[in-house]
């Protein structure tokens, strides 16, 4: 069993550190941590708007009991699992390749579709107009043609004497996705609509009211609101590169600096070995992007062994579910009545027996499967019910049968009969069960503690204190 190693003073290895640029602040399982690693993940845990921030005495347990867990995850050879190696090599991926972009090129790509977009648009700019839309159908009749004309005028007619352009819109336009915003139409340019429309739109000053003119889809009113030329490109250079950003330029440009340094290296070397080779690089200039990508690393392992041998094995932990909550019963208890059980919706009377029947020979925890498979097998549900822990107060049906509510709720036309079965817990709850998410969060964190117990008898432990008081004061 090997012992916690606490350095007080300058010992062998801590004089041989201190005078170091990175000096080592602590050993865990014989392995060097640098103090910049322990800046890094203090300074980031403790950075302005945590919760509840930490000083550097009160950090060092809690960073220590991470790095154990690394450790331990590493003796299960978890980072030897293919899944982990997939989802951490496509973090780290990630990280890499946007930095193998040269940003000129970026800035190169940028500028290229902006120049291409104003050339697009043309020296009429751009308009934001309102419309009011008439429909005719192909193949329209005569008859249809003149309602549709009759209509479009009357519009017209209430919009000389002073209508709201906007109501009108909302109220008569057969284009419903402006129409609720009073016909509002977005920025458009030059061919982004038929040229009836833009010849028409194109013409109006801010302000003015088209008369109706008709195009191949229907009658038309159109208000001038806006006309603008295209913003210079410092403006919109931000939104052009997320825009290109999520049409994959980052990943093209990426991929193309690969293949030339693949190419570079006569077919030596596959893209992975340079992504690795690139990662070495970058993380000897970057200690913070070194760190970074150690974070995600560890904390995917931390991830897998609390998953594997602390969550999974709490929660299946039966009868050590329930003798914690034995011993801890008073924790858990209320200040308002519950009831822990069915509140069922049936559409026939002659059912609320069977339905009772069905839920008594069950176990509690079966209860809706059970109701689903035996009352809702086909399409046309007979049963419509909601299994959980309800709180006086929550539920009107609930409180009526259980919690004795003079109140009669609403009937339901569709399941006009409803009733409860279950148990109805007035000072506190009877089982662990009654409580289950809250008693397996508190015994998962139990045998957290039992574990990193367990850790820090296995594996040594030695912190430097002379080196830690040097954190962020150098």
């Amino acid at each position: 069993m090997k012992r916690l190693l606490i350095a007080f003073s300058l010992t062998v290895m801590g004089l041989s550190s201190y005078g170091q640029d990175d000096p080592i602040v602590m050993k865990i399982n014989g392995k060097n941590i640098l103090r910049s690693e322990f800046e890094y993940n203090y300074n980031k845990n403790n950075s302005a708007g945590v919760a509840d921030p930490k000083g550097i005495k009160d950090y060092v347990p809690l960073f220590v009991n991470y790095k154990l867990k690394v450790e331990a995850a590493k003796d299960a050879r978890y980072d030897t699992l293919s899944s982990f190696k997939k989802e951490f090599l496509m973090y780290r991926n990630q990280q890499i390749r946007s930095l193998l972009i040269d940003p000129k090129v970026e800035e190169s790509e940028a500028r290229k579709y902006y120049d291409q977009l104003k050339q697009n648009i043309g020296p009429d700019g751009l308009i934001r107009v309102a419309h009011i839309f008439i429909q005719i159908p192909q193949k329209a009749s005569q008859d249809q043609i003149d309602k549709a004309k009759n209509k479009i005028d009357s519009i017209n007619k209430e919009i000389q004497s002073g209508g709201s352009f906007g109501e009108l819109a909302m109220k008569f336009s057969d284009d419903k996705m402006s129409s609720i915003r009073g016909g509002e139409l977005p920025w458009l340019a030059r061919k982004q609509t038929i040229k009836e429309f833009e010849d028409v739109a194109f013409k109006l000053k801010p302000g003015e009211i088209s008369q109706p003119f008709l195009s191949p889809l229907g009658y038309h009113i159109v208000r001038m609101l806006e006309q603008k030329q295209l913003e210079p490109y410092d403006t919109l250079r931000t939104n052009i590169l997320k825009y290109l950003e999520s049409k994959g330029l980052q990943d093209k440009l990426a991929d193309q600096v690969l293949d030339s340094m693949v190419q570079a290296s006569n077919q030596s070397l596959t893209v992975a070995q340079v992504l690795d080779r690139e990662t070495d690089r970058l993380c000897a200039q970057d200690s913070d992007l070194k760190y970074l990508i150690q974070e995600y690393h560890d904390g995917l392992l931390l991830f897998e062994l609390s998953s594997r041998e602390i969550w999974q094995k709490a929660a299946k932990d039966e009868k050590g579910l329930s003798k914690y909550f034995r011993k801890n019963k008073k924790r858990y208890a209320w200040d308002k009545p519950h009831f822990n059980g069915v509140l069922y919706f049936y559409r026939d009377e002659a059912l609320g027996k069977k339905i009772k029947k069905t839920l008594k020979k069950a176990d509690e925890r079966d209860w809706a499967k059970v109701m689903r498979k035996t009352f809702n097998k086909d399409s046309l549900s007979q049963v419509r019910a909601s299994v959980k822990m309800f709180v006086e107060g929550d539920n009107p049906y609930v409180d009526y049968c259980v919690f004795d509510s003079k109140k009669k709720p609403n009937e339901r036309k569709t399941y006009p009969y409803y009733d409860v079965y279950g148990r109805k817990l007035v000072k506190g709850p009877k089982k662990w069960t009654d409580v289950k998410n809250e008693v397996i969060s508190d015994y998962q964190a139990v045998k957290e503690k039992e574990y990193i117990e367990e850790l820090r008898k296995k594996y040594t432990v030695e912190i430097f204190e002379e080196v830690l008081k040097t954190v962020n004061k150098h």
